[in-house]
């Protein structure tokens, strides 16, 4: 048969290689280099049916096999060009890691093409649908919606809440919470200015105790956090730590503690509650990660922020901005940048998730508290 295809008679080795497969028990993965010879050949002889059909053959034995859906979707660009947009996203949706050989990428790169248009189709109807129902929302409806249609899109996918020790479960997942859920947060955001000063008061009066973020033994298993471990690229402020008051700083910051006891903050000993200025230095990377515990959530306070800065959690991601608080669910995978020349500083204190009782703080409390004592945290 090689001598066939090397002499030009493509047309017999196609029938010939057609006939041994007809004979061979169908689906057996050793036949799927078989079946895409064979597809390339009929494509070499302009026979794009048949080629699709060997093609088809192909995705039998290997369903998610790269070569063929591209394959297939370059296939359907002649045949069924309504259809080959979504071909290119099944397609596209398998694409390995790393660079492809020359002529695949050529495909690729082409195929790109005809998704980027099918998926702006795709969008534009979606829009037209949701947009009737979303227009006149006043509640959270219109996020949910929105991100349904964005998952279908593929532009986000979901993240759920794992974090590394403690999960209380059916907890509500929201990568940044609402912030009608929290009625003090508006007097964080107007006293901004007024955190910002004691915090840089502090600084300048050199009694301030600041530490790097992360501290742990080199022996953990923590290999994510390895640059940041004990670095001073990314240092903290503490005024609460682990439930205890830190008072050099805190005591320098009376307007501040004051408004931290508007917050329902777990107090559990070892533990919570924890407050701090986050201070991330220029060009640094916080990278993706997960918190310890779902019962709790964290509230930013940006204070001193560089435009370029922004915080990513789950799919979500946004700019600090000044004077803008927020309260997310740092057991969702979340990362920040500093991508600037200047120094970026946050107010992060956590709090009860609002959808435990008192009776389920007190419970989560209790097992905290004795994973703490017992040395197991």
């Amino acid at each position: 048969m090689d001598a066939k295809v090397g002499e030009g008679k493509l047309a017999d080795a196609a029938e010939r290689l057609e006939h041994l497969l007809a004979e061979a028990a169908p689906g057996e993965g050793a036949l799927l280099p078989a079946w895409m010879r064979l597809a390339g050949l009929r494509r070499a002889l302009r026979q794009p049916q048949r080629a699709l059909e060997a093609v088809h053959h192909a995705l039998t034995i290997a369903p998610l096999d790269f070569t063929a859906l591209v394959m297939r979707a370059s296939l359907l660009e002649r045949l069924a060009p309504d259809d080959a947009g979504r071909a290119w996203h099944e397609a596209l949706a398998c694409r390995p890691d790393g660079p492809l050989p020359p002529p695949l990428a050529q495909a690729v790169a082409q195929g790109e093409a005809v998704h980027a248009a099918w998926s702006a189709a795709r969008a534009d109807r979606l829009e037209q649908v949701i947009t009737p129902l979303c227009g006149g929302l006043e509640d959270d409806r219109a996020w949910r919606i929105r991100r349904l249609r964005d998952n279908v899109l593929r532009r986000t996918r979901p993240y759920r809440s794992s974090p590394t020790h403690f999960h209380y479960p059916a907890l509500t997942e929201r990568e940044f919470h609402p912030p009608s859920r929290f009625e003090w947060l508006e007097h964080f955001n107007a006293a901004a200015p007024a955190i910002r000063a004691e915090f840089e008061q502090l600084m300048a009066s050199g009694r301030g105790e600041l530490l790097p973020y992360l501290q742990y033994d080199d022996r953990e298993a923590l290999a994510q956090w390895r640059e940041l471990n004990r670095n001073p690229d990314w240092t903290a402020v503490h005024l609460l730590r682990g439930g205890e008051r830190v008072a050099a700083n805190a005591d320098a910051c009376p307007h501040t503690m004051a408004l931290l006891e508007r917050v329902q903050q777990s107090v559990i000993p070892g533990a919570s509650p924890n407050a701090m200025f986050s201070l991330l230095a220029p060009h640094t990377v916080i990278p993706p990660h997960v918190g310890v515990n779902n019962t709790r959530l964290l509230c930013h306070v940006p204070l001193i922020v560089p435009p370029g800065c922004w915080f990513r959690v789950g799919a979500e991601t946004r700019p600090w901005r000044e004077g803008e608080a927020f309260v997310f669910d740092d057991t969702i995978e979340h990362e920040a940048s500093n991508p600037t020349d200047h120094l970026r500083v946050v107010m992060i204190f956590d709090l009860w998730h609002p959808d435990l009782d008192p009776l389920e703080q007190e419970a989560v409390a209790a097992i905290v508290a004795q994973e703490s004592v017992a040395g197991d945290l």
